[in-house]
């Protein structure tokens, strides 16, 4: 290939500001650039992690709800259900559905929460 991909214009962006910016400002400025480098680091994760992450979300929720449709209109109904009590963490798979989504979100969002990392040292 020719031109990086956008994950690694992403990381490029990113390193320069933590290794050659960040360095040089002070106060606020110095805020916003690592502020950026986070945002940055949210996008390199998720393009990294976010497909995978979908489809197994998508899967559980199917077997969970018994019908195909998209995650976006799944993950409306499951809440639906919630609100209406048709589904309580008694409802087989719903615990660990819930579980393995906010695990694969913490990993884009917040890699190093201590939290996930206990989390996955749990999880099969």
């Amino acid at each position: 290939m020719d031109q990086p991909s956008i994950r690694e214009l992403v990381t490029a962006v990113r390193d320069f500001l933590e290794t050659k910016a960040m360095p040089e400002l002070k106060g606020h400025t110095a805020f916003h650039a690592r502020v950026a480098a986070n945002a940055l680091g949210i996008v390199a994760r998720q393009l990294e992690l976010y497909g995978h992450a979908s489809e197994e979300e998508t899967t559980r929720l199917v077997t969970l709800l018994g019908h195909d449709g998209a995650l976006e209109d799944l993950n409306r109904e499951l809440c639906a259900r919630i609100r209406a009590s048709e589904f309580t963490l008694e409802t087989p798979g719903l615990a660990a559905h819930l579980e393995a989504t906010t695990r694969d979100k913490v990993a884009i969002d917040q890699p190093n929460y201590s939290g996930l990392k206990q989390a996955l040292a749990r999880s099969p």
